[in-house]
Protein backbone atom coordinates (compact mmCIF):
# COMPACT_ATOMS: atom_id res chain seq x y z
CA UNK A 1 0.00 0.00 0.00
CA UNK A 2 1.13 3.19 -0.55
CA UNK A 3 0.82 5.99 1.43
CA UNK A 4 1.68 9.64 2.15
CA UNK A 5 3.21 11.49 5.49
CA UNK A 6 1.18 14.19 6.52
CA UNK A 7 2.64 17.58 8.10
CA UNK A 8 2.07 15.97 11.32
CA UNK A 9 3.86 13.10 10.12
CA UNK A 10 1.20 10.48 10.21
CA UNK A 11 0.13 8.14 7.06
CA UNK A 12 -2.20 9.53 4.67
CA UNK A 13 -4.16 7.04 2.60
CA UNK A 14 -4.14 7.88 -1.47
CA UNK A 15 -7.39 8.58 -3.48
CA UNK A 16 -8.52 5.23 -4.92
CA UNK A 17 -7.18 3.51 -1.76
CA UNK A 18 -9.83 1.86 1.08
CA UNK A 19 -9.53 3.89 3.98
CA UNK A 20 -7.77 2.11 7.18
CA UNK A 21 -11.16 1.66 10.19
CA UNK A 22 -10.45 3.26 13.36
CA UNK A 23 -10.63 0.28 15.97
CA UNK A 24 -12.93 2.66 17.64
CA UNK A 25 -15.80 3.65 15.31
CA UNK A 26 -18.14 0.73 16.17
CA UNK A 27 -18.00 0.13 19.88
CA UNK A 28 -20.16 3.44 20.10
CA UNK A 29 -22.83 1.74 17.80
CA UNK A 30 -23.16 -1.69 19.32
CA UNK A 31 -23.82 -0.30 23.08
CA UNK A 32 -27.21 1.76 22.13
CA UNK A 33 -27.99 -1.55 19.89
CA UNK A 34 -27.56 -3.68 23.07
CA UNK A 35 -29.51 -1.30 25.45
CA UNK A 36 -32.63 -1.64 23.54
CA UNK A 37 -32.55 -5.15 23.19
CA UNK A 38 -32.08 -5.23 26.90
CA UNK A 39 -35.11 -3.15 26.88
CA UNK A 40 -37.53 -4.68 24.87
CA UNK A 41 -36.40 -7.95 26.66
CA UNK A 42 -37.78 -6.07 30.17
CA UNK A 43 -40.69 -4.75 28.62
CA UNK A 44 -41.73 -8.41 27.11
CA UNK A 45 -41.07 -9.81 30.26
CA UNK A 46 -43.34 -7.03 32.14
CA UNK A 47 -46.03 -7.99 29.32
CA UNK A 48 -45.91 -11.86 30.10
CA UNK A 49 -46.05 -11.08 33.74
CA UNK A 50 -49.32 -8.45 32.60
CA UNK A 51 -50.70 -11.20 30.52
CA UNK A 52 -50.89 -13.71 32.99
CA UNK A 53 -51.86 -11.82 36.05
CA UNK A 54 -54.48 -10.46 33.88
CA UNK A 55 -55.53 -14.25 32.96
CA UNK A 56 -55.94 -15.30 36.79
CA UNK A 57 -57.72 -12.53 37.38
CA UNK A 58 -60.21 -13.41 34.60
CA UNK A 59 -59.64 -17.03 35.92
CA UNK A 60 -60.60 -15.53 39.53
CA UNK A 61 -64.06 -13.78 38.24
CA UNK A 62 -65.09 -16.88 36.41
CA UNK A 63 -64.70 -18.87 39.59
CA UNK A 64 -66.18 -16.55 41.57
CA UNK A 65 -69.39 -16.40 38.91
CA UNK A 66 -69.48 -19.78 38.96
CA UNK A 67 -69.81 -19.81 42.36
CA UNK A 68 -72.24 -16.52 42.78
CA UNK A 69 -74.33 -17.78 39.42
CA UNK A 70 -76.34 -19.97 41.35
CA UNK A 71 -77.37 -17.82 44.46
CA UNK A 72 -78.38 -15.00 42.02
CA UNK A 73 -80.31 -17.48 39.74
CA UNK A 74 -82.35 -18.58 42.98
CA UNK A 75 -82.51 -14.95 44.20
CA UNK A 76 -84.26 -13.86 40.53
CA UNK A 77 -86.51 -16.96 40.40
CA UNK A 78 -87.93 -16.03 43.70
CA UNK A 79 -88.50 -13.09 42.83
CA UNK A 80 -90.15 -13.58 39.55
CA UNK A 81 -92.03 -16.14 41.58
CA UNK A 82 -93.38 -13.99 44.55
CA UNK A 83 -93.88 -11.06 41.77
CA UNK A 84 -96.17 -13.65 39.64
CA UNK A 85 -98.44 -14.40 43.00
CA UNK A 86 -99.03 -10.76 43.91
CA UNK A 87 -99.93 -10.30 40.76
CA UNK A 88 -101.83 -13.19 40.46
CA UNK A 89 -103.91 -12.85 43.82
CA UNK A 90 -104.41 -8.77 42.37
CA UNK A 91 -106.09 -10.05 39.28
CA UNK A 92 -107.97 -12.22 41.51
CA UNK A 93 -109.61 -9.50 43.72
CA UNK A 94 -109.84 -7.16 40.27
CA UNK A 95 -111.91 -10.16 38.23
CA UNK A 96 -115.41 -8.01 38.68
CA UNK A 97 -113.64 -4.65 37.49
CA UNK A 98 -112.31 -6.62 34.39
CA UNK A 99 -115.42 -8.26 33.10
CA UNK A 100 -117.22 -4.49 33.83
CA UNK A 101 -114.63 -3.38 31.46
CA UNK A 102 -114.66 -6.07 29.02
CA UNK A 103 -118.80 -6.12 29.31
CA UNK A 104 -118.85 -1.91 28.69
CA UNK A 105 -116.14 -2.01 25.89
CA UNK A 106 -117.79 -4.67 23.80
CA UNK A 107 -121.41 -2.69 24.29
CA UNK A 108 -119.55 0.25 23.82
CA UNK A 109 -118.20 -1.42 20.06
CA UNK A 110 -121.54 -2.70 19.59
CA UNK A 111 -123.07 1.00 19.68
CA UNK A 112 -120.37 2.57 17.78
CA UNK A 113 -121.99 1.62 14.65
CA UNK A 114 -124.87 3.66 15.66
CA UNK A 115 -123.32 6.45 16.43
CA UNK A 116 -120.99 6.60 13.05
CA UNK A 117 -124.63 6.22 11.24
CA UNK A 118 -125.74 9.54 13.21
CA UNK A 119 -122.13 11.14 11.90
CA UNK A 120 -123.00 10.54 8.60
CA UNK A 121 -126.20 11.87 8.72
CA UNK A 122 -124.35 15.20 9.79
CA UNK A 123 -124.30 14.96 13.40
CA UNK A 124 -121.36 15.63 15.61
CA UNK A 125 -119.54 12.63 17.31
CA UNK A 126 -120.75 14.23 21.22
CA UNK A 127 -124.60 14.85 19.96
CA UNK A 128 -124.53 11.12 18.44
CA UNK A 129 -122.83 9.38 21.14
CA UNK A 130 -125.55 11.51 23.76
CA UNK A 131 -128.71 10.72 21.41
CA UNK A 132 -127.50 6.93 21.18
CA UNK A 133 -126.58 6.18 24.77
CA UNK A 134 -130.14 7.98 25.48
CA UNK A 135 -132.05 5.85 23.33
CA UNK A 136 -130.34 2.62 25.21
CA UNK A 137 -131.41 4.22 28.74
CA UNK A 138 -134.67 5.15 27.65
CA UNK A 139 -135.33 1.39 25.92
CA UNK A 140 -133.78 -0.18 29.32
CA UNK A 141 -136.46 2.00 31.08
CA UNK A 142 -138.76 1.03 29.32
CA UNK A 143 -138.09 -2.59 29.48
CA UNK A 144 -137.74 -2.66 33.48
CA UNK A 145 -140.78 -0.41 33.78
CA UNK A 146 -143.12 -3.15 31.97
CA UNK A 147 -141.22 -6.30 32.41
CA UNK A 148 -140.28 -5.54 36.04
CA UNK A 149 -143.92 -5.93 37.76
CA UNK A 150 -145.18 -8.74 35.41
CA UNK A 151 -141.81 -10.61 36.08
CA UNK A 152 -142.11 -10.27 40.05
CA UNK A 153 -146.11 -10.69 39.85
CA UNK A 154 -145.72 -13.97 37.86
CA UNK A 155 -142.99 -15.42 40.01
CA UNK A 156 -145.10 -14.91 42.96
CA UNK A 157 -148.04 -17.04 40.80
CA UNK A 158 -145.57 -19.77 40.19
CA UNK A 159 -143.89 -20.09 43.42
CA UNK A 160 -147.72 -20.49 44.54
CA UNK A 161 -149.13 -22.50 42.37
CA UNK A 162 -146.16 -25.28 42.24
CA UNK A 163 -148.39 -27.65 44.31
CA UNK A 164 -151.35 -27.00 42.18
CA UNK A 165 -148.89 -27.38 39.23
CA UNK A 166 -147.44 -30.84 41.20
CA UNK A 167 -151.03 -32.19 41.75
CA UNK A 168 -152.02 -31.50 38.12
CA UNK A 169 -149.19 -33.28 36.85
CA UNK A 170 -149.60 -36.46 39.22
CA UNK A 171 -153.46 -36.44 37.36
CA UNK A 172 -152.30 -36.38 33.81
CA UNK A 173 -151.38 -39.13 31.85
CA UNK A 174 -147.58 -38.52 31.70
CA UNK A 175 -147.67 -39.24 35.56
CA UNK A 176 -149.19 -42.32 35.26
CA UNK A 177 -146.79 -43.37 32.45
CA UNK A 178 -144.06 -42.52 33.86
CA UNK A 179 -145.29 -44.44 37.28
CA UNK A 180 -145.80 -47.19 35.30
CA UNK A 181 -142.47 -47.61 33.93
CA UNK A 182 -140.64 -46.00 36.68
CA UNK A 183 -142.86 -45.97 39.74
CA UNK A 184 -140.14 -46.95 42.20
CA UNK A 185 -137.91 -43.84 41.71
CA UNK A 186 -140.60 -41.65 41.34
CA UNK A 187 -141.99 -42.20 44.21
CA UNK A 188 -138.87 -42.09 45.75
CA UNK A 189 -137.99 -38.47 44.39
CA UNK A 190 -141.65 -37.45 45.60
CA UNK A 191 -140.56 -38.64 48.50
CA UNK A 192 -137.01 -36.76 49.23
CA UNK A 193 -139.23 -33.76 48.01
CA UNK A 194 -142.26 -33.76 50.50
CA UNK A 195 -139.06 -34.69 53.56
CA UNK A 196 -137.05 -31.50 52.47
CA UNK A 197 -139.93 -29.36 52.25
CA UNK A 198 -141.31 -30.26 55.96
CA UNK A 199 -138.08 -29.86 57.36
CA UNK A 200 -137.76 -26.50 59.13
CA UNK A 201 -133.81 -26.28 58.97
CA UNK A 202 -134.02 -26.13 55.23
CA UNK A 203 -136.88 -23.92 54.97
CA UNK A 204 -134.02 -21.42 56.70
CA UNK A 205 -131.46 -22.43 54.59
CA UNK A 206 -134.16 -21.65 51.54
CA UNK A 207 -134.41 -17.78 53.30
CA UNK A 208 -130.74 -17.79 53.54
CA UNK A 209 -130.91 -18.13 49.88
CA UNK A 210 -133.08 -15.70 49.05
CA UNK A 211 -131.36 -13.10 51.61
CA UNK A 212 -128.38 -13.71 49.30
CA UNK A 213 -130.40 -13.41 46.02
CA UNK A 214 -131.61 -10.53 47.22
CA UNK A 215 -127.79 -9.34 47.86
CA UNK A 216 -126.87 -10.42 44.91
CA UNK A 217 -129.40 -8.86 42.89
CA UNK A 218 -128.01 -5.75 44.71
CA UNK A 219 -124.73 -6.18 43.48
CA UNK A 220 -125.96 -6.66 39.97
CA UNK A 221 -127.52 -3.50 39.93
CA UNK A 222 -124.33 -1.50 41.20
CA UNK A 223 -122.48 -3.28 38.55
CA UNK A 224 -125.47 -2.04 35.93
CA UNK A 225 -124.40 1.00 36.77
CA UNK A 226 -121.17 0.55 36.46
CA UNK A 227 -120.88 -0.99 33.37
CA UNK A 228 -123.49 1.96 31.57
CA UNK A 229 -120.55 4.63 32.68
CA UNK A 230 -117.98 2.67 31.47
CA UNK A 231 -119.69 2.19 28.08
CA UNK A 232 -120.72 5.74 28.18
CA UNK A 233 -117.28 6.89 28.56
CA UNK A 234 -115.69 4.46 26.76
CA UNK A 235 -118.25 5.20 23.45
CA UNK A 236 -117.17 8.91 23.66
CA UNK A 237 -113.53 8.18 23.89
CA UNK A 238 -113.13 5.36 21.19
CA UNK A 239 -111.59 7.35 18.38
CA UNK A 240 -109.15 9.04 21.43
CA UNK A 241 -108.44 5.61 22.66
CA UNK A 242 -107.07 4.09 18.79
CA UNK A 243 -105.54 7.16 17.97
CA UNK A 244 -103.48 6.71 21.28
CA UNK A 245 -103.03 2.93 20.18
CA UNK A 246 -101.53 4.15 16.90
CA UNK A 247 -98.70 6.24 18.26
CA UNK A 248 -97.14 3.03 19.83
CA UNK A 249 -96.63 1.48 16.37
CA UNK A 250 -93.80 2.87 13.55
CA UNK A 251 -94.87 5.73 11.90
CA UNK A 252 -94.94 3.66 8.75
CA UNK A 253 -97.15 0.65 10.55
CA UNK A 254 -99.41 3.40 11.47
CA UNK A 255 -101.77 3.22 8.36
CA UNK A 256 -101.97 -0.50 8.13
CA UNK A 257 -102.49 -0.72 12.14
CA UNK A 258 -105.46 1.97 11.88
CA UNK A 259 -107.10 -0.34 8.93
CA UNK A 260 -106.68 -3.51 10.63
CA UNK A 261 -108.35 -1.89 14.32
CA UNK A 262 -111.13 -0.40 11.82
CA UNK A 263 -112.16 -3.89 10.87
CA UNK A 264 -111.44 -5.69 14.38
CA UNK A 265 -113.82 -3.08 15.85
CA UNK A 266 -116.19 -3.16 13.45
CA UNK A 267 -116.71 -6.78 13.01
CA UNK A 268 -117.07 -6.92 17.30
CA UNK A 269 -119.54 -4.17 17.08
CA UNK A 270 -121.55 -5.95 14.19
CA UNK A 271 -121.24 -9.29 15.85
CA UNK A 272 -122.65 -7.69 19.59
CA UNK A 273 -125.16 -6.20 17.46
CA UNK A 274 -126.33 -9.33 15.53
CA UNK A 275 -127.01 -11.50 19.02
CA UNK A 276 -128.32 -9.13 20.54
CA UNK A 277 -131.11 -8.65 17.61
CA UNK A 278 -131.56 -12.81 17.85
CA UNK A 279 -132.21 -12.51 20.94
CA UNK A 280 -134.86 -9.93 20.86
CA UNK A 281 -136.18 -12.20 18.07
CA UNK A 282 -136.24 -14.89 19.91
CA UNK A 283 -137.77 -13.74 23.43
CA UNK A 284 -140.46 -11.97 21.14
CA UNK A 285 -141.45 -15.19 19.60
CA UNK A 286 -141.14 -17.09 22.77
CA UNK A 287 -143.14 -14.51 24.69
CA UNK A 288 -145.55 -14.72 21.52
CA UNK A 289 -146.06 -18.73 21.46
CA UNK A 290 -146.77 -18.94 25.13
CA UNK A 291 -149.38 -16.79 24.77
CA UNK A 292 -150.84 -18.24 21.96
CA UNK A 293 -151.08 -21.98 23.56
CA UNK A 294 -152.28 -20.47 26.16
CA UNK A 295 -149.17 -21.32 28.49
CA UNK A 296 -148.57 -19.53 31.83
CA UNK A 297 -145.46 -17.13 32.25
CA UNK A 298 -145.33 -15.40 28.64
CA UNK A 299 -143.58 -12.35 29.43
CA UNK A 300 -141.48 -13.66 32.14
CA UNK A 301 -140.52 -17.11 29.30
CA UNK A 302 -139.93 -14.41 26.89
CA UNK A 303 -137.18 -12.71 29.16
CA UNK A 304 -136.01 -15.59 29.91
CA UNK A 305 -135.42 -16.27 26.20
CA UNK A 306 -133.70 -13.33 25.43
CA UNK A 307 -131.42 -13.74 28.48
CA UNK A 308 -130.35 -17.04 27.66
CA UNK A 309 -130.13 -17.30 23.84
CA UNK A 310 -127.18 -14.65 24.37
CA UNK A 311 -125.23 -17.93 25.28
CA UNK A 312 -123.32 -18.51 21.80
CA UNK A 313 -124.25 -22.15 20.44
CA UNK A 314 -126.10 -23.68 22.98
CA UNK A 315 -128.17 -20.41 24.41
CA UNK A 316 -131.21 -21.91 22.10
CA UNK A 317 -130.70 -25.61 22.51
CA UNK A 318 -130.55 -24.74 25.93
CA UNK A 319 -134.04 -23.02 26.28
CA UNK A 320 -135.68 -25.55 24.05
CA UNK A 321 -135.07 -27.53 26.84
CA UNK A 322 -136.46 -25.38 29.33
CA UNK A 323 -138.94 -24.05 27.40
CA UNK A 324 -140.42 -27.79 26.40
CA UNK A 325 -140.00 -28.39 30.23
CA UNK A 326 -142.30 -25.84 31.51
CA UNK A 327 -144.91 -26.27 29.11
CA UNK A 328 -145.23 -29.58 29.64
CA UNK A 329 -146.20 -28.89 33.28
CA UNK A 330 -149.61 -27.28 31.83
CA UNK A 331 -149.93 -30.65 29.55
CA UNK A 332 -148.35 -32.57 27.07
CA UNK A 333 -149.70 -31.15 23.59
CA UNK A 334 -148.84 -27.83 24.33
CA UNK A 335 -145.45 -28.99 25.22
CA UNK A 336 -145.76 -30.88 22.09
CA UNK A 337 -146.92 -28.00 19.74
CA UNK A 338 -144.00 -25.35 21.49
CA UNK A 339 -141.11 -28.21 21.05
CA UNK A 340 -142.06 -28.37 17.30
CA UNK A 341 -142.69 -24.68 16.62
CA UNK A 342 -139.24 -23.62 18.22
CA UNK A 343 -137.54 -26.40 16.89
CA UNK A 344 -138.79 -25.29 13.67
CA UNK A 345 -137.52 -21.37 13.97
CA UNK A 346 -134.40 -22.85 15.77
CA UNK A 347 -133.74 -24.22 11.94
CA UNK A 348 -134.20 -21.24 10.57
CA UNK A 349 -132.61 -19.02 12.28
CA UNK A 350 -129.58 -21.46 11.98
CA UNK A 351 -129.37 -21.64 8.05
CA UNK A 352 -131.26 -18.33 7.28
CA UNK A 353 -131.15 -15.71 10.21
CA UNK A 354 -128.01 -16.36 11.30
CA UNK A 355 -125.69 -16.24 8.19
CA UNK A 356 -127.61 -13.25 6.85
CA UNK A 357 -126.32 -11.05 10.30
CA UNK A 358 -123.76 -12.92 11.85
CA UNK A 359 -121.54 -13.96 8.79
CA UNK A 360 -121.22 -9.80 7.62
CA UNK A 361 -120.04 -9.33 11.07
CA UNK A 362 -117.17 -12.41 11.56
CA UNK A 363 -116.32 -14.89 9.29
CA UNK A 364 -114.93 -18.23 11.62
CA UNK A 365 -114.88 -21.47 10.42
CA UNK A 366 -117.29 -24.14 12.31
CA UNK A 367 -114.96 -25.75 14.44
CA UNK A 368 -113.25 -22.86 15.27
CA UNK A 369 -116.47 -21.77 16.29
CA UNK A 370 -117.62 -24.38 19.03
CA UNK A 371 -113.80 -24.29 19.99
CA UNK A 372 -113.68 -21.04 21.02
CA UNK A 373 -116.84 -21.18 22.55
CA UNK A 374 -116.27 -24.19 24.93
CA UNK A 375 -113.18 -22.81 25.64
CA UNK A 376 -113.95 -19.46 26.87
CA UNK A 377 -116.99 -20.72 28.83
CA UNK A 378 -114.84 -22.91 30.36
CA UNK A 379 -112.18 -20.14 31.02
CA UNK A 380 -114.55 -17.23 32.12
CA UNK A 381 -117.92 -18.74 32.02
CA UNK A 382 -121.02 -16.78 30.23
CA UNK A 383 -119.11 -14.03 29.46
CA UNK A 384 -116.01 -15.98 27.76
CA UNK A 385 -118.58 -17.80 25.46
CA UNK A 386 -119.70 -14.45 24.82
CA UNK A 387 -116.64 -12.57 24.07
CA UNK A 388 -114.43 -16.28 22.55
CA UNK A 389 -116.08 -15.70 18.95
CA UNK A 390 -115.15 -12.14 18.03
CA UNK A 391 -111.47 -12.63 19.94
CA UNK A 392 -110.93 -15.94 17.31
CA UNK A 393 -112.27 -13.74 14.45
CA UNK A 394 -110.19 -11.01 15.11
CA UNK A 395 -106.95 -13.51 15.79
CA UNK A 396 -107.96 -14.94 12.13
CA UNK A 397 -107.63 -11.62 10.78
CA UNK A 398 -104.51 -10.54 12.49
CA UNK A 399 -103.04 -13.57 10.81
CA UNK A 400 -104.61 -13.42 7.79
CA UNK A 401 -103.38 -9.57 7.17
CA UNK A 402 -99.89 -9.35 8.68
CA UNK A 403 -98.43 -12.88 9.65
CA UNK A 404 -99.11 -14.52 6.19
CA UNK A 405 -97.89 -11.71 3.74
CA UNK A 406 -94.84 -11.96 5.71
CA UNK A 407 -94.67 -15.36 5.52
CA UNK A 408 -95.62 -15.02 1.97
CA UNK A 409 -92.79 -12.17 0.77
CA UNK A 410 -89.81 -14.86 2.25
CA UNK A 411 -88.51 -16.47 -0.86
Amino acid sequence: MMSELTPEGAPQAREGVGPSIPSTVTEPAIEPAAASVVAGEAAAATDVDLESSGRRAVRRRRASSRMDAPFRTGFLLTLGGLAALVLGLAIQDLVSVIIYIVVALFIALGLNPVVVALQKRGMGRAGAVATTFGMVIAVIALLLSLVIPTVVDQISQFVQSVPAMVRDFQASGTYDWLEEHFSDSLNGILADIQAFLSDPGNIATIGGGALQVGASLLNAGSGLIVILVLTLYFLASLPQMTAAMYTLAPARDRGKLADLTEQITGSVGSYVGGMIILAFINGTLVGILYAILGLPFALLMGVAALCITLIPMIGTVLFWVIGTGMALFTGLTPAIIFAIAYLIYMQVEAYVMTPRIMNRAVSVPGPLVIISAVAGGTLMGLLGAFIAIPVTASILLILRQVWVPRQNAKV
